[in-house]
């Protein structure tokens, strides 16, 4: 008997030992998709506020994405968004359930690339329907207030983090990782130099456009933010033009930076974060959150997690431990 339960005993021991050694922290490429994940279930919650579930979402704030869209665009949209309204409540429902279990799914490895998998489609299904093609056709799209539409980002970000790496040598920022770098310094490119480029298009040129933007952004939410939209709209008055050009030059060397070697190109990853930020704070007030009409937390949040990926790492040889120090590590 003694024999067999210390045989047990053993037996105990060493499965916990096992789990342990099977259980690793998360890499950093696991880190973003964990916040991927967060940022997925903070939607879903949104997506349960009281006012999604009446008439008015439909027809407040999805309606209205349709104008200057092309014909079939435009239709499609109004009809989703009457459709949305005469069901609202079960309609809301599945919307929220959809984006939960999307962040449990991609915060559970197991099954990881089936929901990143499942968060493009979806992605692409929202900017479509539910943000009008971010308003990149139309001409309403602003570089301060989420183009071009924050759910296609997501849909970047879920292939940029994707689970399984290319042959070859090690990638130099984790974006790369997947899709290797020549492609994933296209998507930066793309991404940032666009966001250049509507900063300067429509009323962005105007020298009231700026001002305009800010100061409705006020509406529906808590004083303290109302008062300091009001303050920002004051203190770009007419002088919206210039901001515009200083805030289009700011994101172009963005764009490019993802050449310059290893130092200057973090420095403008980290330019790139605070610029999310800023963007966030002041162009989308925290993505109104606060209002209680909003359905995630715009651009800015996941700007800056795009951002990060692109961290670029020091050379391999200089993140590879030594094999002496290795020896001597297991030595002990």
């Amino acid at each position: 008997m003694g024999g067999t339960s210390e045989s047990v005993g053993a037996t105990e021991v060493q499965a916990s030992t096992g789990a342990q050694r099977a259980w690793r922290p998360p890499d950093e490429r696991r880190a973003l998709q964990l916040v991927l994940a967060t940022i997925w279930l903070f939607d879903g919650i949104l997506q349960l506020q009281p006012f999604m579930f009446t008439r008015q979402f439909g027809a407040t704030m999805l309606a209205p994405t349709a104008h200057g869209n092309p014909n079939t665009v435009a239709h499609s949209i109004t009809w989703a968004s009457q459709f949305i309204s005469n069901h609202s409540v079960a309609t809301d429902a599945s919307f929220a359930t959809i984006q939960i279990l999307l962040g449990l799914g991609i915060a559970w490895r197991p099954s990881v690339k089936a929901a990143l998998a499942a968060s493009i489609v979806w992605s692409c299904a929202v900017w479509w329907f539910g943000e009008g093609l971010g308003g990149v056709i139309a001409g309403t799209a602003h570089a301060v207030s989420g183009a071009p539409g924050a759910i296609l980002i997501y849909a970047v970000l879920a292939v940029l983090l994707w689970p399984s790496d290319r042959d070859g040598p090690d990638p130099a920022f984790i974006a790369a990782r997947a899709i290797g770098e020549r492609a994933a310094r296209i998507v930066w490119v793309l991404l940032w130099g666009g966001l250049s480029i509507v900063a300067l298009l429509g009323s962005n040129r105007s020298a009231t456009g700026l001002r305009d933007v800010v100061r409705d952004l006020g509406d529906g939410e808590p004083r303290w933010l109302s008062a300091l939209d009001q303050h920002v709209a004051t203190v770009l008055g007419h002088r919206g033009l210039a901001v515009s050009i200083a805030l289009a030059v700011v994101l172009g060397i963005i764009a490019v930076s993802v050449y310059l070697p290893l130092r200057p190109a973090r420095a403008m990853v980290a330019v790139a974060v605070v610029a999310s930020l800023v963007i966030w704070v002041l162009g989308e007030n925290f993505g109104a959150v606060l209002s209680g009409s909003s359905t995630d937390p715009n651009s800015g949040p996941i700007l800056a997690l795009m951002a990060l990926a692109y961290w670029r790492r020091l050379p391999q040889a200089k993140r590879t431990p030594h094999p002496r120090r290795e020896l001597s590590l297991e030595g002990t």
